[in-house]
């Protein structure tokens, strides 16, 4: 039986899984796509790896991806008051942490991100991002040893948010790339491709795109789908009128460069002719920005046709995102029909 695609985003962002602890998540997605695929196995780095034969006599290869882990933070210090001093794992803004509730490991000890009180601040002080090196996590512990003890050196910590329907969006964290990890699971949850598609949920990508490059060179794909969650920042503008990288509600997001690859031309048209006749709305992301999967399985062994589809979301990286259900429904849409359209001479230089 087939989950909806809200309610496996749901349950995955519920989870919790920074790079390098994506345990459970890559536990969660392997009770729902084991019954669907023809082979599954877990590399030595972490990655779930699972092949769906295709009916096709001659298949190709089709690598599709997505990351399990989400950025977050990681406990490396303890003061004399109990306090938890942290670093950040993976690109996480600083100006957005004060008074941010978190939960600390396993059992989800409660914390809450602490600075010191606005009336003690100098006014510059007021105006300013206050570095993670200035935040302490309090959790309520009497003195250091009590820290120690309820979270040692290296205890994970993710934000403290729960999903929810908000208007026509939903909201929660980790939807980078928990919305492609649930893209990935409905595409292996439906009906056999003509091509042999390997759907892989990789481990750290929010600190150097690693699971992804391991997978690509044991898969050895002749085609590859990074499916991504992307940053939406359509929201009004005061001072001057900017494009916005993606928007809400206007479909996948297609991603022709970003500073980790640039997308092979005959690739791009495929996907594009793909989305116009199959009346699947679309966008280009602005070019330039971050970097995706895409980038290190592309210059994998000899070489790999890659390219990223991204669900758009507000608020990426910061402890509660929103995205509109029906990018994550035409997402799908569109890398289903992207695989189903491929021939081996779409790949082929002319």
């Amino acid at each position: 039986m087939s989950d909806t695609l809200i309610s496996i985003l749901q349950t995955l962002a519920d989870l919790t899984g920074i790079s390098g602890n994506e345990a459970a998540i890559r536990s969660a997605i392997k009770a729902r796509v084991a019954s669907h695929v023809d082979s599954l196995h877990v590399d030595a780095l972490g990655n779930l790896i699972t092949c769906k034969r295709g009916t096709a006599e001659n298949p190709l290869r089709v690598l599709v991806t997505a990351h399990m882990d989400e950025v977050g933070l990681m406990v490396v210090g303890h003061t004399g008051e109990g306090g938890l001093r942290v670093e950040a794992i993976g690109s996480i803004p600083e100006r957005l942490l004060p008074g941010t509730q978190v939960w600390i490991g396993k059992d989800h000890l409660p914390g809450v991100i602490g600075l010191q009180a606005i009336h003690r601040a100098h006014d510059n002080d007021n105006q300013k991002a206050a570095p993670l090196e200035n935040l302490i996590v309090d959790i309520g512990a009497k003195n250091k040893d009590e820290a120690q003890e309820a979270a040692p050196l290296g205890t994970p910590l993710t934000f403290a948010t729960r999903f929810r329907e908000m208007g026509t969006l939903v909201s929660g964290k980790a939807f980078d790339d928990r919305a492609g990890c649930a893209v990935l699971i409905a595409l292996l949850q439906g009906e056999r491709l003509p091509w042999d598609v390997y759907g892989v949920f990789t481990v750290q990508e929010e600190v150097g795109l690693r699971g992804a490059r391991v997978a690509a060179y044991a898969v050895e794909p002749h085609v590859a789908f990074a499916l991504e969650g992307t940053l939406a920042d359509d929201l009004p503008k005061e001072d001057k009128d900017v494009s916005p990288t993606t928007e809400l509600g206007k479909g996948p997001a297609i991603t022709v460069m970003d500073r980790s690859y640039t997308a092979a031309p005959r690739l791009l048209t495929h996907v594009l002719k793909t989305a116009q006749a199959e009346s699947i709305p679309y966008q280009i992301k602005q070019p330039g920005i971050s970097s995706t999967e895409a980038g290190s399985i592309y210059a994998t062994r000899g070489g790999v046709p890659a390219l990223t589809m991204a669900v758009p979301c507000r608020y990426i990286h910061s402890p509660r995102a929103l995205l509109h259900p029906g990018d994550l429904e035409n997402t799908l849409r569109l890398v289903r029909a992207a695989i189903a359209r491929l021939t081996p001479e779409t790949l082929a230089f002319s």
